[in-house]
């Protein structure tokens, strides 16, 4: 991980960008922010913040800083990565050809058929989801994040796909706000963490009755069902303050565990025992 500028934002949170060369994977940029309270002896936990696929960083980042400073005032930092094909990177292989399709079965009043929906959605959830596990190698690495992660937003097949591969989230905050592809309603049954899903009712780029059957396919103790009307733009500025309680109910605050006991960056309490969540509320 190489940082690239570092940006002291009004409000005391600490803004960076990087760049991340993974190796095995092509290099991708992205935006750290680090809440004024983090620190080596006060790690903050890390929340993911994953982009709707399609814009790109600089088109999406009034929300994502928005989105970052309402998390680091809860006492969170917050990553956000460049996904595959979107921003100035290349297009996905045969990308142009299915958003075609796309286009076309909408234009006709049709619901696009599962086969154009796995060709849009699951090649980026193939691309996207190592690439959020190498930058979760990179941020824990940090002496002023801590072992806690929660992943939030959109495409909700890529936090899906994380929270079945990836055991270092401990909850997810998930937007209903994109097509599900079979294969994420397979995995979707494999899901026990807990979980908070946002859903627009009126989305009319969402098939509203797909987002339910997957919400009911989770398996864990704990998920809410969100509901609030309006299109997918219209989402309520207390909605995001609902998914800021459940994150600090299962991630804690900065130094703090979900049950208040101070923690190190390992997430040890200072009782000397190590704090597990078990789903519960």
């Amino acid at each position: 991980m190489h940082f690239t500028s570092h940006t002291p934002l009004d409000d005391g949170v600490l803004e960076r960008e990087f760049s991340l060369d993974a190796f095995t994977l092509d290099a991708f940029t992205g935006m750290l922010w680090m809440p004024p309270a983090a620190a080596p002896s006060s790690p903050a936990p890390l929340l993911l913040l994953n982009q709707p696929g399609g814009f790109g960083t600089r088109r999406m980042y009034p929300r994502l800083v928005a989105r970052a400073r309402a998390a680091a005032a809860q006492g969170f930092a917050s990553v956000t990565i460049e996904l595959p094909g979107t921003g100035d990177r290349p297009p996905l292989p045969g990308a142009e050809q299915t958003r075609t399709d796309l286009r076309a079965a909408l234009a006709a009043g049709q619901r696009p058929s599962a086969d154009v929906i796995d060709r849009l959605i699951l090649p980026l959830v193939d691309a996207a989801v190592p690439e959020w596990q190498a930058t979760l190698d990179a941020v824990l690495a940090l002496p002023e994040i801590g072992a806690k992660v929660g992943f939030s937003g959109g495409v909700i097949a890529i936090g899906v796909r994380l929270a079945v591969v990836e055991p270092r989230i401990a909850a997810a905050g998930l937007f209903a706000g994109s097509y599900v592809p079979r294969r994420t309603m397979e995995e979707a049954r494999r899901i026990t963490m807990p979980l908070h899903v946002l859903l627009q009712w009126d989305d009319e780029g969402n098939d509203r009755q797909a987002a339910l059957d997957l919400f009911d396919a989770f398996r864990s103790v704990e998920k809410t069902l969100v509901a609030n009307m309006g299109g997918h733009t219209g989402v309520p500025a207390f909605a995001g303050e609902d998914a800021g309680r459940f994150f600090v109910r299962h991630l804690g605050r900065v130094g703090l565990s979900p049950s208040g006991a101070l923690a190190d960056s390992r997430g040890r309490t200072n009782d000397g025992s190590r704090h597990v969540d078990d789903g519960a509320t």
